[in-house]
């Protein structure tokens, strides 16, 4: 992390001359942000990080010499620093963005599929708001997920399976591992679990699979009127809007497109608000990592409708912007680490059984 006035120094990595010439250019046109160098590869990179030790790398996935991931997975072992991924818009990207984020990559930025210098440029915001982020973040040496749960720390059943108790988590920045560090930790007949976490369109199908691989929840992607069901994980879709809503005498996810709420599109202010009207105090509310104010007044909806809220803590979080932001508001009612956030759902949702109500 950064301290003081001094500007973010970036290191761009990236094969492609038109890429370095363009990342440059927008990081370097933004006042707090200089751009020390750019350069074509990893081997070369290696060099200039224990020359000039930069604030932020900015990481391209497919390099010659030396792929993204496995550059990325040193640095991280050797010294974690913040990166910021640069990818392609595809599923091959995803995967590739997915597994980035777990081995302690902050972010990630989408290459535009055509039109790339216009594409680039209108992303700008996002890269340049994403590099401050990443300068500002609590980067540390994180588990990498792979293989499949194990038994000693996947909490034992809960021994019922409530219809009524819902669950609605958001996140952004730092979220991937912090979703698979928690769900990792809850048992297959837990509550049904709705989550909004900031990812592109492309992104969110991946990311539902990589769950469901090494959870013992089930996990996918939320489809508009699939019913919601204990031991089960809907994850909002990239691009539209996830909602919890009523049909007849069960939860159902009502997935649709509209335009941005608090900037973001899935938007946890959205999936909170839904809750709290649909589910009231039969809800528990959980806002993670991330940047920015999303969720805030949705997670105070829920207090105020009588739900649960929980608010991951300043030193577990790798940005402590919604949950600070949330804090802030009067929304969080219990602050904890991320490690004993899995617990705190369980022993609240065991506190209340027997005492859900249909609405």
């Amino acid at each position: 992390m950064i301290a003081g006035d001094s500007p973010i120094r970036v290191l761009i990595v990236d094969d492609s001359a038109l890429m370095r010439k363009l990342l440059t250019q927008m990081l370097a046109s933004e006042p707090g942000i200089r751009v020390i160098d750019a350069v074509p590869d990893p081997i070369v990179a290696r060099q200039r990080i224990k020359a000039a030790n930069p604030d932020v790398l900015t990481l391209d996935i497919e390099m010659p010499k030396m792929d993204g991931l496995a550059f990325l997975e040193r640095v991280m072992a050797l010294r974690p620093m913040p990166v910021v991924m640069v990818s392609s818009l595809t599923r091959k990207g995803a995967d590739a963005t997915l597994a980035a984020l777990e081995l302690g990559a902050v972010d990630f930025v989408a290459k535009p599929l055509i039109d790339l210098e216009r594409g680039l440029v209108a992303m700008r915001d996002e890269l340049v708001a994403k590099v401050k982020a990443a300068a500002r973040a609590n980067v540390r040496q994180r588990r990498v997920m792979g293989g499949p749960p194990s038994q000693a720390r996947i909490a034992p059943r809960l021994g019922y399976a409530s219809t009524e108790k819902i669950v609605a988590i958001g996140a952004s920045t730092g979220g991937v591992e912090a979703l698979s560090e928690l769900f990792g930790a809850l048992p297959a007949d837990c509550p049904a679990i709705l989550v909004t976490q900031h990812m592109p369109a492309k992104f969110t199908a991946s990311f539902a699979a990589r769950l469901d691989r090494h959870c013992a929840m089930a996990v996918s992607e939320a489809r508009d009127g699939a019913r919601v069901l204990p031991g089960h994980v809907y994850i909002a879709p990239g691009g539209v809007q996830l909602e919890l809503a009523r049909s007849g005498a069960d939860y159902v996810c009502r997935v649709y497109e509209g335009p941005p709420v608090s900037g973001h599109c899935p938007s946890v202010d959205v999936l909170f608000g839904s809750t709290a009207r649909v589910a009231g105090a039969n809800a528990i509310g959980v806002i993670l990592t991330g940047m920015g104010r999303d969720g805030a007044l949705g997670l105070r909806a829920m207090r105020d409708a009588g739900a649960s809220t929980i608010g991951q803590d300043e030193r577990s979080s790798v940005v402590y912007g919604m949950p600070a932001a949330a804090k802030a508001n009067g929304a969080v009612v219990t602050e904890l680490p991320l490690n004993e956030i899995p617990s705190a759902i369980l022993h609240l949702c065991e506190r209340q059984r027997g005492m859900n109500v249909r609405i």
